[in-house]
């Protein structure tokens, strides 16, 4: 026992020294991480290497534990200064919205285009069937959704459900933003879950979508209603349906490199495509949100058809640029 309490206290005499200096470092980053030195900053890892090390040795040589368990917490906290994330929560929010989602949206465009184009072909084709036969809009637009705008509806209650306003009205107006809102982000995680089948299912969401908006509109356009139809559509179905056009080209990404992993396994090529595809999901929830409140509150608010179309377009518009406009060169220093 005193020869084990002999080779502890030699042990600690010889590397005690950086064991303290690594201990007042983190004890001073903890507090405020800017004020190290470049001296500070290029110790670290090294201090941090010096004491897995002593920590190794401690374990394998059986000294004594309370020394072993010191080693063990100050090469926790080493660890975590070192490799983990620094970064505040407000300034990761902040780098989201400034640089990853916009970076993993242009990455995603060509599935983005592909999905867009189904959703317009889809839209085409509902709009025409529906004009020459009425009968088609049942089989393109679910029951629960219809809610009185069927081709059976007269032109009068047609034009009381784009244009409604009183006050028992104004009352349901949030609980009904949340149920779209609810709805709309199934629709959108359907379309991104349902890519990693090769992309089929991700593609029959995205034009059935499309259909439903085509045979609305063909109902509304057969009373004389079309251009205050799409007015009432556009106030929110264009955050809406860009959010559900990115959920699926995210799928898509995913299901694609499946299909074709390269010269990589299939599970690093989709682990891969998974990264920047939840980047995507994470902004589609953001833009489902403000599209849930444009329909469920703007859009019944705001009764001026011209204004509808004007804060459609604006949107759109928005998040063209937001997405895929040019952004300001970041220079990078040595330590990233």
């Amino acid at each position: 026992m005193a020869e084990l309490r002999l080779k502890s206290s030699r042990f600690r005499a010889e590397r005690e020294a950086d064991w303290r200096r690594l201990e007042s470092l983190l004890s001073r980053a903890e507090r405020n991480a800017a004020g190290l030195s470049d001296e500070d900053l290029l110790a670290a890892p090294l201090l941090y290497r010096s004491a897995l090390s002593s920590l190794s040795v401690a374990r394998a040589t059986s000294l004594d534990q309370s020394l072993v368990d010191y080693l063990e917490s100050l090469s926790t906290r080493a660890y975590f200064f070192i490799y983990g994330a620094r970064a505040r929560v407000t300034e990761r929010i902040a780098q989201f919205f400034a640089r990853d989602w916009p970076d993993a949206a242009k990455a995603l465009w060509r599935e983005t285009l592909v999905c867009f184009l189904l959703m317009v072909l889809g839209i085409a084709v509902g709009l025409i069937l529906c004009l020459r036969d009425p009968d088609w809009f049942a089989a393109f637009v679910p029951a629960q959704l219809i809610q009185g705008r069927g081709p059976a509806a007269s032109a009068a209650a047609l034009r009381a459900t784009l244009f409604s306003s009183g006050h028992g009205h104004q009352e349901w107006l949030t609980t009904f933003a949340t149920y779209l809102f609810t709805h709309n982000a199934s629709v959108a995680l359907m379309a991104f879950a349902l890519g990693f089948a090769l992309c089929a299912p991700t593609a029959m969401l995205v034009t059935a979508n499309g259909l439903t908006m085509g045979a609305f509109t063909a109902v509304f356009i057969s009373h004389g209603l079309g251009v205050e139809a799409v007015g009432w559509l556009m106030i929110h179905g264009v955050t809406e349906n860009f959010a559900i056009t990115l959920a699926g080209a995210a799928g898509m990404r995913i299901g694609w490199s499946l299909a074709f992993p390269g010269e990589r396994t299939r599970l690093d090529a989709a682990a891969a495509a998974g990264r920047g595809a939840s980047i995507v999901m994470g902004g589609v929830l953001v833009m489902l949100f403000c599209a849930g409140l444009l329909e469920g509150i703007g859009r019944q608010v705001i009764q001026v058809t011209w204004i509808r179309y004007a804060i459609g377009l604006g949107t759109g518009v928005l998040w063209l640029a937001y997405l895929y406009g040019p952004r300001a060169i970041r220079r990078r220093t040595a330590l990233g």
